[in-house]
């Protein structure tokens, strides 16, 4: 079983009956897109998860959690339900190249749940046609699955005011430079960060090609990152919740393991104008 990251030619020599496959592309600046893409071709008997309706519930978006706020136990264990899914069946999740967006966000979601054998596809899709292998426009239908999971909450940070009292934990921000830094803002409220967060943007997890860097690559840099804390000390954020679990599986994929996710991030932070807000470095 593939617990981080599983390559395209892994996944082809995998049963088909013997895996999951979770087709999760989006884009940011058009929800619809991810799913017009699924229908038009995709990896074949995958299903397709949404980010705005499985894996995220924006009905609470008004409640301070973020602009991509965790759906609920029962949400997420509906879609599972829906797509077929049974426990000790391997996952394989992918979205349109690096897994940045939602690819991983069902990862971590599914180690939430306490399910091991989930991995992301390296590479993606992109790397999936460039490698040559077969598209299906079909709509897969899968025998549906009762299903009942429930959250690890010790994995996850969802009060705003446990932040502000981090005294051992590093928070990491996974976002771009300039947002963190906050010289351009394109999604939320205002720009800036989290004072005393450290930042390490998720794309430099990745090679020129859109997989990952070789583990030990990773581990080194992300030790150079996180200095003395233990792996187990650090906070993962992001805009919005999503990109953040990019990091977090880096850090596993390393050997790095045990670190959580403030699910809410710099959206959730920011939904609250009194909250203090840092620009530089």
């Amino acid at each position: 079983m593939k617990t981080t990251l599983i390559s395209v030619t892994e996944l082809v020599a995998l049963p088909p009956s013997d895996v999951l496959i979770v087709d999760c592309r989006y884009d940011p600046f058009d929800a619809g897109k991810g799913e017009r893409d699924y229908r038009a071709e995709h990896i074949p008997s995958a299903v397709f998860a949404s980010l705005d309706r499985d894996l995220s519930d924006l009905t609470r978006i008004l409640l301070g959690l973020g602009r991509h706020p965790l759906p609920s136990e029962e949400t997420f264990s509906a879609a599972l339900g829906c797509w077929g899914w049974r426990c000790g069946s391997q996952v394989v999740c992918y979205d349109a190249g690096n897994g940045a967006l939602a690819a991983a966000r069902l990862w971590w979601l599914l180690r939430l749940c306490g399910v091991q054998e989930a991995a992301v596809l390296d590479g993606g899709y992109a790397a999936w046609k460039a490698a040559g292998q077969p598209v299906s426009p079909d709509i897969t239908q899968r025998e549906s699955t009762q299903v009942s999971l429930h959250y690890d909450v010790s994995q996850v940070v969802l009060d705003h005011a446990a932040v502000t009292r981090f005294k051992q934990e590093l928070l990491l921000d996974a976002r771009a430079t300039p947002r963190y830094l906050g010289e351009v803002e394109p999604l939320d409220r205002a720009a800036g960060h989290v004072p005393g967060a450290a930042n390490r943007p998720f794309s430099e997890n990745l090679e020129a090609d859109g997989r990952f860097k070789p583990s030990a690559e990773l581990r080194q840099a992300f030790l150079a990152v996180i200095g003395a804390h233990s792996p187990e000390q650090v906070v993962h954020m992001c805009g919005s919740g999503v990109t953040a679990c990019h990091n977090l599986l880096a850090m596993e994929h390393a050997g790095l393991t045990g670190s959580r996710l403030y699910a809410p991030s710099w959206s959730g932070w920011v939904s609250d104008p009194s909250r203090p807000v840092a620009v530089g470095s």
